[in-house]
Formats: structure tokens, sequence, C-alpha cells
């Protein structure tokens, strides 16, 4: 019996190009919740998609020589497939390209505009490309994008706005009586204090100055804005109808449960989404989750590097199963989680091949050696064996409550709980010592019965977070996985039954550092392609733009050349190195971190140039009073910035 429906959605992607692993973790988090949903006996509707419109698109598809839409149609195949790999389970892929979504965006716009929620006006601020974001100079952080930390550029144009102000107090009221609706917390404050309680500006909702995107049918030179376009996606794709006309599965599913999201778009998802609604005259979503980001944890992830993890890339090294429970496991509930190559190995090893391939292996080998791969109860018990059953029993209500408050990561703690208690019984038990006496062995068969029994309830709770590897457990022990219906009763695998004769390995050791060769010749590789690809293309190295200085500002800056006299070492840096450097007739101590690309021995005699005037600051307990120039490469390789022809220490840079 069904107890009720359950609409959860994802972002939806941009398509700009291959998602990286962080991107892809979302999917694989909104893809557990949907199928621990379904378990618990939910009607589930699970919608993810891609957002294909906008300005950087347009760009995007001019320099790869094809059309907007020919280029979004090879992103998307790329991003489906990684869905698909991944094992998600969703049941709507919507595109914002499509007929249907599109002729709504245009319905929903003009009705908006014919209500008096949008007007005609002119933007002057200043732009973020990336973002697709207008910002004015209060709002930028140190000159720049406060959402992703780049270049802004002043535009102006002429531009629908939305009258946001309008509906912020009864947005505010919402939030203040609906204390689930932002979650975490912290998120919730966020917004509150930073765009809510300081009041709405007026949101800019189209463009003129591209035309990659749905048009304003009123008003052809206007595209409607990325994000009330890509917002409207949760409703269109379930059969609303800005008309009235709503399908059934809108009817069925709207409000949504459950609007799964990165931290970076929490903004535009708990402040402009719900005002849009509410326009609309559209209940507002349930709950919106800002999830935290999946960092990498030996530098930052670039593209001209060449180091960036993809999911499949993930998936050639470990498989599957192996990489949704890293990320699903991995990710604190509110702080950004991190992933290596180091720690995917330790957590391969430690947790799934020896907790739970262990105990998998062990016990179908054991049944194998003693009873033939009969699994039969004959109910000798002890003390401990009550124990086992009282874990195994209770794990279930366990888990469920930390998968209500979406703290999935601490669910899969409690199932993976189950399993070491499981291996603690092997230890207690004894099997092995139960084997030598002909008079003990019901009671290993007891004993077998029971390690087999756990499993399978610990298998049954994993399928929502590991569904091919569930599977591949319960394939073996020669049974089905348990609807949750089932999972506080012990005693439920029949007694009788035979397992596998030959366990499979479910998850192999792996030599970290193997791994971390093999990850590196990978990325290596791409290099090599890339630089392959630019071969005939003089090199160009694109860094941030920073914003204009005057002539003053420049002359308070001091640059002169240096002699370096002595250099070290900074014991407790793997980056620094530091520097005695004569200048003139003064010695000053620098600290830089170029210790990767140059020794101690070789940076002493050398001429460098010298930032002279910058405060005096502390770097790993070392006091540096200035600065060496150096220039970076795309491959980030440095080297440092000598005179041209020989100048004598002290002499003035200008």
């Amino acid at each position: 019996m069904s107890k009720g429906t359950y609409y959860i959605t994802t972002a939806i992607a941009y398509t700009s190009g291959k998602p990286h692993i962080g991107n892809s973790y979302e999917i694989v988090l909104a893809d557990s919740i949907a199928r621990f949903k379904r378990k618990e006996g939910y009607d589930v509707f699970f919608q993810t998609g891609t957002d294909e419109h906008g300005q950087k698109i347009e760009l995007k598809a001019q320099e790869a020589g094809v059309t907007p839409k020919a280029f979004v149609d090879d992103v998307v195949g790329t991003i489906r497939n990684l869905w698909d790999l991944m094992d998600t389970s969703y049941d709507n892929f919507i595109r914002t390209t499509d007929e249907k979504h599109e002729k709504q965006v245009q319905k929903i716009f003009k009705r908006l505009y014919d209500q008096g929620d949008i007007y005609k006006g002119a933007y002057e601020g200043m732009y973020c490309t990336p973002c697709e974001s207008f910002w004015t100079q209060a709002q930028l952080v140190d000159g720049k994008c406060p959402d992703c930390g780049r270049e802004v550029k002043p535009a102006r144009e002429e531009a629908y706005f939305f009258k946001m102000s309008k509906y912020a107090d009864r947005l505010i009221e919402h939030i203040n009586s609906h204390p689930e609706f932002i979650q975490p917390v912290s998120r919730r404050n966020e917004m509150m204090n930073n765009f809510l309680l300081p009041g709405l500006q007026d949101l800019c909702v189209s463009r003129t100055s591209f035309q990659w995107g749905i048009p304003v049918d009123f008003d052809e030179k206007h595209v409607v804005y990325v994000w009330m376009d890509a917002l409207s996606n949760y409703i269109t794709g379930i059969g609303y109808d800005c008309g009235g006309e709503n399908g059934e599965q809108y009817q069925k599913y709207w409000p949504a449960d459950l609007h799964l999201i990165g931290k970076d778009i929490i903004r535009f998802h708990t402040i402009y989404w719900p005002i849009f609604l509410m326009a609309l005259g559209e209940p507002l979503p349930k709950q919106i989750f800002g999830h935290p980001w999946l960092l990498q944890g030996d530098g930052k992830m670039s593209k001209s590097r060449g180091n960036v993890i993809y999911a499949d890339d993930l998936v050639d090294f470990f498989g599957v199963d192996a990489v949704r429970y890293f990320v699903l496991h991995e990710m604190p509930f509110e702080n950004d989680g991190v992933i290596s190559w180091e720690l995917m190995v330790e957590r391969l090893n430690s947790d799934l091949a020896n907790t739970l391939g262990n105990l998998v292996n062990r016990t179908i080998s054991m049944s194998n050696k003693y009873f033939g791969g009969v699994v039969s109860d004959r109910h000798v018990t002890e003390e401990v064996d009550e124990d086992l059953k009282a874990v195994a029993c209770a794990t279930l209500g366990r888990v469920q409550e930390k998968m209500d408050s979406l703290r999935v990561a601490d669910a899969i703690t409690e199932i993976f709980a189950l399993f070491k208690r499981c291996n603690k019984y092997i230890d207690e038990t004894m099997p092995w010592i139960l084997a030598k006496e002909e008079k003990d062995h019901d009671r290993l068969a007891t004993v077998l019965y029971h390690l087999t029994e756990g499993i399978i309830i610990g298998a049954s709770l994993l399928e929502p977070f590991m569904p091919g590897c569930a599977a591949n457990i319960a394939r073996q022990l020669n049974t089905t996985l348990r609807s949750f219906d089932d999972l506080q009763k012990f005693g439920l695998y029949p007694s009788g039954n035979r397992v596998t004769e030959k366990p499979e390995i479910l998850f192999a050791r792996l030599d970290v550092k193997e791994v971390v060769e093999k990850a590196e010749a990978m990325f290596e590789a791409r290099r090599q392609e890339q630089a392959g690809d630019s071969a005939d293309e003089e090199e160009v190295i694109e860094t941030e733009t920073k914003p204009e200085i005057t002539y003053d500002d420049f002359d308070r800056l001091q640059f002169r050349v240096g002699e370096i006299i002595a250099c070290e070492e900074v014991k407790k840096s793997k980056k620094l190195l530091c520097s005695k450097v004569k200048i003139g007739k003064e010695v000053k101590q620098i600290v830089s971190g170029i210790k990767q690309h140059y020794t101690a021995e070789e940076m002493v005699g050398k001429k460098v140039m010298v930032l002279t005037n910058l405060k005096p600051a502390k770097l790993a307990g070392v006091v540096s009073e200035g600065m060496l120039l150096c220039a970076e490469d795309a491959e980030g390789r440095l080297a440092l910035v000598v005179p041209e022809k020989e100048m004598p220490a002290g002499a003035e840079i200008c």
C-alpha cells in the first residue's frame, strides 16, 4: 500500500561541458533518496535534466564552430550517459530546449507581465558571464562576482524586471512559519540575513545581448533570462499549464517534496523560485536542501592542468557501487567533502573489501565448507545471538531516522554498523572451533544461518545506496532483497536454502601506490592530448583580468632587483623556501611557495625581481618581508622573473 507521493528533483545540469565528479554527486544523492522512498512505500517521481540556454552556451558554440543546439545536444548525450552509468533511476529527464517547456515559459512570462509583476526597464551594472548574473558595485566582493569570484564587466541593456519586493514579506513569513523549508539551517540563516531582510532588488528576467534563449513572444528582441527559464522546469516537466489545464502528473505530484541543489545556487531556489510560484498562485515546494560541495583533496580541479576527475574515471578504477558509496558516505551533512585517490583506496579496502566483502565471502565459504552450501536454522542459540538479532532488527529504524533528516552518510554508517556487528559475531562464536566437534554442528549451522540473515537484512537496507552490490549479495545468498516491511523480523531466510558454490569477490583490495600512478598516467595522457590539439596554435595563457588601477596605485609598489645570498627549506611546510635576499645594502628574508620548482641550493646566487614594500607576514611561523616575482604557465609550473641583463642588487624596477 502506497504511503503517498514523493516528488524529488535535482538542479538541472548546465550544458557548458562534461560534469565533474562534484556535479555527479548530486544525481547519486538524489537517486539514493528516491530509491529509499520507494522502498518505504512511496509513489516516487524523480526528475533531473539539463539547462541549455544562455550567453555562455552561445559563446562556447561559437568557439566550437557549431550551432548552440548542436552543441548542447552533444553535451546532453554525455550527461545522460554519466547519469545512466551511475545507475540512477530518474523517472523524467527534462531539457529546457524541449518544445513543451519553452511554450510554457513563454506563457508564464506573458502572464506575469500582464498581471503587473514584470515591467520593462533598463539594466546597468556589473555582469558575470559564467554565472549569468548582474551585480551592483555594493554586492561585489573585492571587485569580483560574489558567487564565483570571477571577473565582472560593466553592462547596460534594455531588460524586463520582476518586482521581487512585492512578495518579499510573504516569503519571509513563509520561511519563518516553515522552518523545514530551507535546509540545512545555516543556508536558511544566510538567505534571510544576507538577502531577504536587507531588502530585495527587482530581478532582471530578460536579455537582449544574446539570442540563445526562449524568445519573449510579445517582444522578440528579448529572450527569457536563464533563471526564470531554468527554474520553471520543476513544474513544466510534470505537466504544469499556465493556462490552467494542468496535467495529471502535476495534479498528483506538485508541490515537490524536495528540491536537491548545490549550495552555490540556493539563493535562486529559495528566493526567486518561491516568489515566481507565489506570483503564479501555485504552492511552494515543501523543502529545499542545499548540499555541500565535493572538493578534490590534492589541489584545484583544472581542465588546463588535465586533472579533472569525472565519474567515469572513478568507475574505471573502482566500479560503480564503490564510487556511489564513497560520494554518499564521505560527504558531511553541512560542510564540504574531500575526494582523493588515496582516500578512495582506503575506504574501498577498509569498508568495502574488508568489513562487507570479507564478511559475505567468509560466510558463504564456511557454509560451503561445513554444510555443502546448505544454510539451515537448527535453533541452537546462545545469549550472543540475541544481541545480533536486536541490532539487525533495530537498524531499519536507525536508518530511517537519519534519512528523514537527509543525513545520508549517517544512514550508511548505521548499515555498516550491522555488518561490523556480524563480523564481531564471527569472532565471538568462532565457527572454525565449532566445526571440530560433531556435537557442535547444530550450533555451527545456527551461527551461519544467523550470519546469512544479518547479511541479507543489511543488503536490503544497502540497496538504495549501492543497488548493484546489494543485488549481487542477494544472488550469492540465493534469495531476494526484502521490503522494508520485513526488515524488523529476524529469521525469514528460508532454512535449507543453498548459497552459491563459488563466492564472488565483491570488492578487490587495491594498492594505493599503483592507483595513484595509474591516475597520474591518465592525467598526463590528457595533458599530452590537449598539447597535441593546440600544437599548431600559439600558446596563450588566459588569466583573470583584475580591476584597472591608477598610476598612483602602481607608484605605491616598489620593485627592485635582489640577489639571493642564502636559502633553506621551511621545516613545517612542503611548499615553502626561505631566502635571504640582498637588496642594495639591506638584506630581507622572503618566504616563497616554490619548493616544488626550485631546490634551496639552486636558488643561491640568482638575481630576482622583488616587491620590497609588502607588509611583513608570517608563513608557517616564519616572517616574510617581501615577495619574489614568478610567472606561472597553464600546467602550474613556476619560473622566477629575472633581469634580462646583468643588474646590481638594489636596482629599481620601473
